[in-house]
């Protein structure tokens, strides 16, 4: 049977990361120059597991934008879907690593070419030709990537491709709290599975994440599958009919970057494989804990896309736990 294509839609950019961890930007000596946007990194995080996927998005025709595009390529991403822009720089983050491994954000985006993609731009025939079309809510924030953003979830629609939405909120991208919202939710309705972490589900409802009554008040019709992760604590997951809680592996976090894109990438592969786990929960917990343990192992290193899991990794940390 043919490897499924996966298609991921967005940005990539560069993070530059301070090369001590616990210090703030201006007291940060010096910087990494290290890949990242999370669509990025959910199509290398699938090619790392041997699964198949395509990246969709606009990069500035410099330097920097034709670095990104031979890291897609080296990681054996289909780069069909990509444009250059020889008017608009390719986007760039300053990040800050705190001494647990989390992150805060400086951007560099006024505008980005991602932010320029325009609808006649996009591959619509590598996205008629995937079985999952994937997505997060930046490339919402401004016109026209937003209109191309629209344009290719219908054109997944119409060829009958699931539709993978991870909000992944950067909240000084947006220009306010209640439009960061509205644009998150403006989509809500249309995806098949949505994954959102807890502190994502506290954002968007003012809730309490751990209740089920307020994590289910982001279900509607139309949605097969609703995954919270919890970080450490590891995943729950929502459908009509089951819903319940797997497990994480506790590691030693360095650096939490890419860690939902990695348990991202790794579900859509199985997903990929076989759409029956959406309506057997043995095989979605099945599924769901070997993705918790790509999450795991890709906070072991520092960066995002070299610290990617390949299933013998995953694999050998879900061994050495079991014993």
């Amino acid at each position: 049977m043919a490897t499924p294509l996966i298609v991921s839609f967005g940005e990539m950019l560069i993070d530059f990361v301070p090369d001590t961890s616990g210090v703030s930007l201006a007291e940060s000596t010096g910087f990494l120059k290290a890949p990242g946007g999370a669509p990025a990194n959910v199509a290398c995080a699938i090619t790392k597991l041997g699964g198949k996927s395509a990246f969709i998005g606009k990069f500035g025709d410099d330097e920097f934008g034709h670095m990104l595009v031979n890291i897609l390529k080296k990681n054996g991403v289909n780069s069909e879907g990509v444009c250059f822009d020889t008017n608009a720089r390719t986007a760039l983050a300053f990040v800050t690593l705190k001494k647990d491994g989390e992150r805060e954000f400086m951007f560099y985006r006024n505008p980005s070419a991602d932010m320029l993609l325009t609808e006649s731009e996009l591959n619509k025939d590598l996205i008629k030709k995937a079985k999952i079309f994937h997505y997060g809510s930046i490339s919402l924030i401004s016109e026209p990537c937003r209109t191309a953003h629209m344009a290719a979830m219908k054109t997944a629609k119409d060829a009958g491709v699931l539709l993978s939405y991870d909000p992944n909120v950067r909240l000084p991208l947006w220009p306010s709290t209640e439009a960061a919202i509205e644009g998150i939710k403006s989509i809500w309705n249309e995806a098949d599975i949505i994954k959102v972490s807890d502190n994502e589900v506290t954002f968007l409802t003012r809730g309490d994440a751990e209740k089920d009554d307020v994590v289910l008040s982001l279900m509607h019709d139309k949605l097969k599958l609703l995954i919270v992760t919890d970080g450490e604590k590891g995943c729950r997951y929502y459908t009509k009919k089951f819903k319940g809680r797997v497990p994480g592996y506790a590691v030693k976090a360095v650096d939490t970057t890419g860690a939902g894109d990695s348990f991202v990438g790794s579900f859509l592969v199985s997903l990929g494989k076989d759409g029956s786990i959406l309506d057997d929960e043995g095989k979605l917990k099945e599924a769901l804990a070997f993705a918790n343990a790509c999450g795991a192992v890709c906070t072991t290193q520092k960066g995002a896309i070299p610290a990617l899991p390949t299933t013998s990794d995953a694999q050998q940390l879900m061994k050495s736990k079991s014993k």
